[in-house]
């Protein structure tokens, strides 16, 4: 399998290289440049297979060679050590829990996974060591510095907007230490992620650090996150109610519900795709108005999702070749405010005594508003972060006491270690130290 870049002025390249470099040399994301849908009888007969399996027969098209199978069985294994309970909230609705990791997020496998192709390339093929550098508004970094904490010859830094995330957040990328380091930005998250950016095209910053990217942008964080869609649709199809599946995705950058994407690509008969965003609207204004226009990121209840310039959106025009109407036809976005954010948690609370933190809740009311004129479908909605990562706002919103999971409880108390940074000068000079 080779790897393109999507702004196409760059080699070709392998999954491994794609991996190391996380970004394109054109500052392009990397894309397959082919994806062969899975046998029609292994999607017709999934329910008979186990999570290993399906996982394996999903990705091993993108992984070729440079992997081989039993080792990408043994790191599928090991990234799916925990479960993805399907919950039913109400008639037609169910919510997919993938806060069941190690950081109580849904990022976990994409980290583990990538962590772990990581260590194989480096174990295997002699790499020199890597930079891991990531930017993240909430989730990411927590579940990056899990993934990848005392990988040998791997080294993580990751940039987060300085209060931007909730506490407990902020403790699970600066308490871990060893070869994680958290670099505080004086900004939003859009100015850690640009200056990413800028650092994988710094020549002289390359010389030096052998630089990837652990953020969805990476095609090892960003393709395990079709798992998800299969393992639910497997779930309903047991239950005999796998007819019309809409997945609502809380969307932020993208990536979740851009890789569901390419699962339907694969041949899983999912009907539609709902990416449900806080008050960062860019992509729900393009489809209302056809043209593309970033924004400042505003900041939110459900800080995971404040990003104004959705990175892996290209790659969801890319699946249907720049084609708006195409696009709009398996694909709606819509936009809601913390006020809705906080009525829906009530709602689902009253309903169905579930607990939603505020981005599940953003995904209900994007398969809600979705099914009022479609009302013949099951709907999921994806749960993507535990109640406890935004304790204040749960707790405040439900006037409910949410338990400390122990995956949280081991962190919690620990003291913060980070490096404030204010731009991308002071980001080049960190890492050149």
């Amino acid at each position: 399998m080779n790897y393109f870049s999507l702004n196409n002025n760059a080699p070709k390249v392998s999954f491994k290289e794609a991996v190391i470099k996380g970004l394109a040399p054109d500052r392009g994301l990397y894309f397959p440049e082919e994806i062969t849908p899975l046998p029609e009888d292994f999607i017709r007969d999934i329910e008979k297979y186990e999570p290993e399996e399906i996982a394996f027969k999903a990705i091993e098209q993108f992984v070729g060679e440079d992997i081989p199978n039993d080792e990408l069985k043994r790191i599928i294994k090991e990234t799916l050590c925990f479960d993805f309970p399907v919950v039913n909230i109400e008639e037609g609705v169910y919510t997919l829990e993938l806060f069941h990791g190690p950081t109580m997020a849904f990022k976990d496998v994409g980290a583990r996974f990538m962590a772990r192709c990581l260590g194989y390339f480096d174990r295997n093929e002699e790499e020199n060591d890597v930079t891991v550098l990531v930017a993240t508004s909430g989730d990411t970094g927590g579940a990056v510095a899990s993934g990848f904490l005392g990988v040998e010859g791997v080294k993580v830094v990751i940039l987060y907007p300085s209060g931007k995330v909730s506490d407990i957040q902020e403790k699970q990328l600066t308490t871990l230490g060893q070869n994680i380091t958290a670099l505080e930005v004086d900004g939003v998250f859009d100015d850690c992620q640009d200056m990413v950016k800028t650092a994988f095209l710094d020549e002289e910053l390359k010389k030096y650090r052998n630089l990837t990217s652990a953020n969805s942008i990476n095609v090892a964080r960003w393709l395990p996150q079709m798992f998800y869609f299969f393992f639910a649709y497997v779930t309903l199809k047991r239950q005999g109610k796998a007819e019309n599946v809409v997945f609502s995705v809380p969307s932020g950058n993208f990536g979740n519900i851009c890789a569901g994407m390419v699962a339907h690509k694969l041949g899983l008969p999912i009907q539609h795709f709902i990416a449900s965003t806080n008050s960062n609207d860019t992509v729900p204004e393009y489809l209302e108005t056809g043209i593309y226009e970033p924004k400042a990121s505003k900041p939110t209840i459900s800080n995971a999702m404040d990003v104004g310039d959705p990175s892996n959106f290209i790659r969801i025009q890319k699946l249907v070749n720049n084609d708006i109407t195409k696009l709009k036809t398996l694909f709606s976005s819509f936009s809601f405010t913390d006020k809705a954010t906080k009525k829906a948690m009530k709602e689902i609370h009253k309903n169905s005594e579930y607990v939603a933190d505020p981005h599940g809740a953003v995904g209900y009311l994007g398969l809600k508003k979705y099914s009022k004129d479609n009302p013949e479908t099951t709907g999921v909605f994806l749960e993507t972060a535990h109640p406890v990562k935004f304790l204040d706002i749960v707790e405040s919103t439900l006037s409910v006491k949410v338990d400390i999971p122990e995956q949280i409880q081991a962190v919690i108390d620990k003291e913060k270690e980070s490096v404030l940074i204010n731009d991308y000068n002071e980001l080049k000079e960190f890492l050149m130290k």
